[in-house]
């Protein structure tokens, strides 16, 4: 069985160069800074999420035409809350999270509060009243929930695995754990955290 050390010892990730195949490109994990660099010598679009800018890229590596863009299908954009706000206040549909919001939340919640995902979904959703989001932020405090991490935050899901896997375990020792599983091929990684 080969395990994270021997396989980093045995191969070193060759550099983000036009000369790489899109597979060779897969087997390794790259900054996006990365990505992006490379992208831009291959005359490729530079924008968008990390996963979407990979498949950009190895398409282009592999002399395929480049995937379809992804469609975030954004909330539709209305009128933006102006001041004041009240509890009565109606949140219209696609609202953001805006200072105006955070004020008016840090004020009524205390300086504890801050804009989650799931709040900032609830917030976009609109319909609902400024005090029926502050009863909806108060049900979800004091519960963590356990869940999955996007493909994109690797780094996070290995030290959430990591550290399940190593209760008590120092930072320093999942930080090396990282960079020989990040230095790892994909092909070649015995489980997510070593």
């Amino acid at each position: 069985m080969v395990t994270n050390e021997d396989a980093a010892v045995d191969e070193v990730r060759p550099e983000a160069t036009p000369t790489l195949t899109g597979a060779e490109l897969l087997r390794w994990y790259w900054l996006k800074s990365e990505l992006v660099a490379l992208a831009r010598q291959l005359g490729v679009p530079t924008g968008g999420g990390k996963q979407e800018l990979t498949r950009r890229v190895v398409a282009a590596l592999d002399g395929l035409p480049a995937p379809e863009a992804t469609s975030r299908d954004p909330a539709p954009r209305s009128g933006q809350l102006p001041g004041p706000l009240g509890r009565d206040t109606v949140i219209p549909p696609g609202q953001r999270s805006s200072q105006l919001l955070r004020q008016f939340f840090e004020h009524e919640l205390g300086p504890s509060f801050s804009f989650d995902a799931r709040m900032r979904a609830f917030i976009a959703e609109g319909g609902h009243t400024l005090d029926q989001a502050l009863t909806f932020w108060r049900s979800g405090r004091g519960r963590r929930p356990n869940r999955e991490i996007g493909a994109q935050f690797e780094l996070n899901a290995f030290l959430r695995h990591w550290h399940t896997s190593h209760p008590g375990g120092p930072r320093s020792e999942a930080v090396a754990a990282w960079r020989v599983h990040r230095d790892t091929p994909v092909d070649r990684r015995d489980d997510v955290a070593g």
